[in-house]
């Protein structure tokens, strides 16, 4: 017997422009969509490849990890880059990119992280966008963790290239991502002489050979599995409403914050602004003495399927990353997270209350 995955037909250059369609709608935008066949680093770095280079002088803000991997991609295109770092407990300000841009007025390319799903921060795009917009450079945007758990509008908020993937707030595949692409950012790539062409990496590719040619024939066979999954994705999205999906992460993060709070046992939230929190995902701090690998280590060996991570890298040591995104954005995930937090705290500093926590999320919900 073929299981029912097995020997699908190829997908359509169609339905595939059916489904750039839908991911546009998503972010309101009337941009360019190119669904890039492979996890959202894919576009993330074609776009940095394609829009910089040598002449290129590069804002980056590092908020999390993922800015500096930005850096690193920005230099070795030979950018030259002024990084703007804070600390990953908060977000970055507008003033604070301002600030950067009168400073180095030479600067035409900012790159930026909406959500820091790693660090529990989110970035207040639309001030900046007008920031940036003013100044004239080209802006760059990360939306991978955010889409799904906050608005993601790049139109409005002048956002020339804006990456996002299907993989967590959205609840879809991890195979598949897109990009939104500017007329600006289109004339960037097409002046870059070191632009990738004839690459995997090449959004140039895209934009000759399918957006160009009416988008009748696909570059290469997509793969079928991804592409109904994130259409199955954006379906569902639809038919919940994208101002519902949004407003249960928000109260995920709320509930999740505020549970925190009340459980006690030493544990804080790490982004000390309720407002730069990102809804993707809570990050807390835990106590003196408490190795935050070591505790969720203890409490997934009870129960595997809480979403609960320790952060990565040195963060290690002292954060717990609660990952309610996606399917896990309800108030049952957050009650069992915190319970089993409880659990795994109890007689080891502080003493905890789960009910009390329980109760705030709740309370905090909606």
């Amino acid at each position: 017997m073929t299981h029912p995955l097995l020997g699908l037909p190829p997908l359509s250059a169609a339905r595939f422009a059916s489904i750039e369609d839908r991911v546009a709608r998503l972010l309101g935008t009337a941009q360019d969509v190119v669904i890039t066949q492979g996890e959202a680093l894919l576009p993330l770095e074609g776009a940095i490849r394609g829009a910089a280079g040598p002449g290129t002088t590069a804002l980056n803000v590092i908020t999390g990890p993922y800015g500096q991997t930005f850096g690193d991609w920005l230099r070795d295109c030979g950018a030259t880059v002024v990084d703007l770092s804070v600390p990953f407990h908060t977000a970055v300000t507008a003033e604070q990119v301002r600030e950067a841009l009168a400073a180095h007025p030479e600067i035409d390319f900012v790159s930026l992280v909406h959500a820091e799903a790693a660090t529990g921060n989110t970035n207040p795009v639309a001030e900046i966008g007008t920031v940036v917009r003013e100044h004239g450079a080209l802006f760059y945007l990360d939306a991978v963790a955010s889409v799904g758990a906050e608005p993601v509008l790049p139109d409005a908020w002048g956002v020339d290239l804006c990456v996002i993937g299907a993989q967590k707030a959205m609840g879809g595949p991890a195979g598949v991502s897109a990009i939104s692409v500017s007329e600006r950012a289109w004339a960037r790539m097409a002046a870059n002489p070191r632009a990738p062409r004839h690459s995997y990496l090449s959004l140039l590719d895209w934009k000759e050979r399918w957006i160009d040619g009416g988008r009748r024939a696909l570059l290469h066979a997509p793969a079928q599995l991804e592409m109904l999954a994130l259409e199955a994705c954006l379906e569902r999205i639809e038919a919940e409403g994208l101002e519902t999906v949004t407003a249960r992460h928000a109260s995920a993060a709320a509930a999740t914050r505020a549970g925190a709070l009340a459980l006690g046992g030493g544990l804080e939230p790490y982004v000390h602004e309720a407002a730069q929190a990102a809804p993707v995902a809570t990050t807390l701090r835990t106590p003196p003495g408490v190795v935050a690998s070591e505790l969720v280590a203890r409490v997934l060996a009870e129960d595997p399927g809480l979403p609960l991570a320790a952060g990565g890298g040195a963060l290690a040591k002292d954060m717990i990353r609660v990952n309610h995104y996606g399917p896990a954005a309800t108030v049952e995930t957050v009650r069992s997270s915190l319970t089993a937090l409880g659990a795994a705290l109890a007689g080891r500093g502080p003493a905890v209350d789960p009910q009390a926590a329980c109760r705030a999320a709740e309370d905090a919900w909606g």
